[in-house]
């Protein structure tokens, strides 16, 4: 697991190589990540969107952006935490993911939070 605190939000990432849905034979490699996200600070917050930096090793970097997460803005009150989970599909097998969302706060005011970089490595080339 990896985490990150920017402006009193933390976010939080596991990862798992799924291999029944990827077919290596045809550079289709399946990872899905876990993220938490956990509001530290006293006021709630809104996440309006999300920014996604994706490396595929021999492939290169493709941005995702959007709003929300899973078609979701979820606010978090002070202390509730935000769990959910997507998937990535790399050409490799290798390769990493960044980002970072924009939340607002209560005064109408927006703010981004880190994602932190996490690696992606398939268990078909690690082994």
């Amino acid at each position: 697991m990896v985490s990150k605190i920017t402006s009193e939000i933390k976010v939080s990432v596991t990862t798992e190589y799924d291999n029944f849905n990827s077919y290596p034979s045809e550079n289709r490699f399946v990872f899905r990540y876990n993220i938490e996200i956990q509001n530290l600070g006293n006021q709630p917050v809104k996440l309006l969107t999300r920014k996604w930096m994706i490396y595929d090793l021999g492939f290169g970097f493709t941005e995702v952006e959007g709003a929300g997460v899973i078609g979701l803005t979820p606010i978090l009150e002070a202390g509730d935490t935000f769990t959910y989970f997507s998937n990535v599909i790399l050409k490799s097998g290798v390769g990493n993911m960044e980002g970072f969302y924009t939340f607002e706060n209560s005064n109408k005011e927006t703010f981004n939070v880190t994602i932190p970089k996490f690696n992606l490595v398939s268990e078909v080339l690690s082994n």
